[in-house]
């Protein structure tokens, strides 16, 4: 029946009986029957509530609860019982008993399998040799009579303990249903001619909207949900390391240049020009441009001395110095190479020098504190991405976020470096750390820092740090006795550890559930 037609039978029946007091009574067209079935009732649902917004009727709901028949139910109604066939397809006591192989062949494998246990334990059956024959010579079936009762009045005599085993043999489920008590609303009338939603122009010329119904507004309903932008995971956590670093009067430092020179990006660093970091297939190199411009000269040459022949207590690396592998154009492998050139600029302060002509280094440096040699102390900070070709697993990609941070002051020392390092990760919510001895090129004594990822249930690798070397900050001009602290670590594997992820490709790039982007709660290390 089409969705008008029942909407104007219940209109129809309201107008003759005034109440419709069950709607499982409704005397659908080309149905015998009453309505009384749930799929019935589920359309008649979709009526009401079509009369209801228009204010033609009211309802009430009642609910019950039924059984219907599964297919195997639907099945021993039609057939008998499992236990039913298997008496009925053995032979009486006396005769030759019928072997499992062939009463699997007479009532199928499920049917012999079930029924089999269930006919001994009501005693029908009984074991001769290595057969079977009857125990008895009649039997009632009460299983199926029992599913019968159901299929044609939905309820069971015999009781909830019957209609339990029933369940319990998955013959039958039971099914919450409805049926309602329907009354004549304010604006009740037989016609079920739909309200108008809109005036139009033609309506105005033709006067027809005065005699138009219009459908009521709803100034209660909820609008479409508004899609608003939502912080990634990463930029959440990004923000609150942020906040750790200001909250420990650190300067954050500009590190808006991703692709660097091979002199501040390794030489600078007293990283060796022959290191395996710089070949192709640990770092991105530029093809066009493929050259930088010249760094500071005298400081250029301090550098490639150091590198070349040593100096400062140091003999180098005694290798031939490649101006070439120097002024490469590269995507930086770490933002070490912004903090070598902001340590170059406070080094140059040392000095009494202004590197071109930068006014506003001072305030980037967070300097305080002169001393008699125009030493400041520094603490700085950058968060942004570096890049390096490795191979992409659950915890590496191409391209990742580094935190880096540098302190430097007058003889610092390793025990500073390991306290430092347990307060800033403490502020993280990261307790559970160890330190391990490391190799670094530019950093000695250097250390590597793991966290305990509870969801892998392994120590994790969050980054690394160690004290600058003398080759590295002696050649920028630093005093002797001063000493700098860097480190770094990765933004994404503490954002793993904090929202439990264990695969970093799902939680950066094309495989990141937006949904979960939006839902992701706010960070609180």
């Amino acid at each position: 029946m089409m969705a008008e037609q029942l909407q104007q039978l219940i209109l129809d029946t309201l107008d003759a009986q005034s109440t419709l007091p069950d709607s499982r009574t409704l005397k659908i067209s080309g149905q015998s029957s009453p309505a009384s079935s749930h799929d019935a009732q589920i359309t008649i649902l979709g009526a009401l509530n079509s009369l209801l917004s228009r204010e033609m009727i009211t309802y009430e709901t009642h609910e019950i609860s039924s059984h219907v028949l599964t297919p195997e139910g639907v099945q021993i109604v039609r057939e008998g019982s499992h236990e039913a066939r298997v008496w009925a397809a053995l032979p009486e006591r006396g005769s030759a008993p019928l072997s499992a192989q062939d009463l699997k062949k007479a009532v199928g494998d499920e049917a012999a399998k079930v029924g089999q246990g269930r006919a001994f334990k009501s005693g029908w059956i009984a074991k001769e040799g290595n057969g079977f024959v009857k125990a008895v010579p009649n039997i009632t079936d009460t299983t199926q009579i029992e599913l019968r009762e159901l299929e044609s009045s939905g309820t069971l005599a015999a009781g909830e303990k019957a209609l339990a085993e029933l369940r319990k043999r998955k013959l039958i489920i039971q099914r919450k249903g409805q049926w309602f008590t329907v009354h004549k609303g304010a604006n009740f009338t037989t016609s079920i001619a739909k309200p108008e939603t809109d005036l139009t122009v033609d309506m105005l010329t033709s006067g027809s909207w005065k005699k138009s119904t219009f459908k009521k507004y709803n100034f209660d309903a909820d609008g479409i949900p508004t899609s608003g932008g939502a912080l990634h995971p990463i930029l959440k956590v990004r923000e609150e390391i942020r906040s750790i670093f200001l909250e420990m009067g650190f300067e954050e430092m500009p590190t808006g240049t991703f692709v660097e020179s091979g002199f501040w990006c390794f030489d600078a660093l007293f990283v060796p020009q022959l290191h395996p970091a710089r070949e192709l297939q640990d770092t991105f190199y530029l093809s066009d441009p493929s050259t930088s411009l010249p760094p500071p000269s005298d400081y250029y040459k301090r550098v490639a001395r150091v590198h070349e022949h040593g100096g400062y207590d140091s003999i180098g690396y005694r290798t031939p110095w490649s101006h070439e592998e120097s002024h490469k154009l590269l995507l930086r492998t770490h933002t070490t190479a912004s903090s070598a050139a902001m340590l170059y600029k406070l080094a140059a302060k040392c000095r009494g020098e202004d590197i071109d002509g930068d006014l506003t280094a001072k305030s980037q440096l967070g300097i305080a504190n002169p001393s008699h040699d125009g030493f400041r102390p520094a603490k700085l900070f950058s968060i942004d991405r570096v890049f390096r070709n490795e191979t992409m697993d659950a915890t590496h990609l191409a391209e990742f976020h580094q935190v880096e941070g540098v302190v430097a002051d007058r003889n610092l020392t390793l025990a500073d470096l390991i306290g430092f390092m347990r307060t800033f990760f403490r502020k993280m919510g990261m307790k559970n750390l160890r330190f391990k001895p490391a190799y670094n090129p530019y950093t000695e004594p250097s250390l590597e820092i793991f966290a305990w990822h509870s969801h892998l249930e392994k120590w994790v690798e969050i980054g690394n740090s160690g004290m600058f070397r003398p080759e590295m900050l002696a050649p920028m001009g630093f005093p002797p006795d001063v000493r700098v602290h860097g480190w770094g670590i990765g933004l994404e594997r503490p954002t793993m550890i904090r929202y439990g992820v264990n695969n970093i490709r799902t939680l950066v790039g094309h495989k990141t559930s937006i949904e979960n982007v939006e839902n992701s709660p706010a960070v609180m290390f």
